[in-house]
């Protein structure tokens, strides 16, 4: 999420106030993870989880609000935040 921020593509697209957001959150959850290295997985799960649920609302209002010549195309990809908060690989189901 770091990078993706980082990006200019995105980073342009961003408000200044969602980017402060997003930074802050991930600065609080790297100092976290610095602190309870020795913590329980679903302590690791449930911190991530909550760092998506802020971060990803405010990318997929990027994608729909602010889709530009080369963004509408990431608005239709599967691989696009979607806000919800599943984590892992996406199975496509092919016949």
């Amino acid at each position: 999420m770091r990078n993706t921020i980082k990006d200019d593509k995105i980073a342009g697209k961003l408000d200044s106030t969602d980017k402060k957001k997003i930074e802050d959150a991930i600065k609080q959850a790297i100092q976290w993870l610095d602190i309870n290295q020795l913590a329980e997985a679903d302590e690791f799960e449930d911190k991530m989880k909550k760092l998506e649920g802020l971060c990803y609302p405010i990318i997929a209002k990027m994608y729909q609000g602010g889709a530009g010549p080369d963004m509408g195309a990431a608005a239709d990809d599967d691989d696009a935040p979607t806000g919800g908060s599943d984590v892992g690989p996406k199975i496509k189901e092919v016949d």
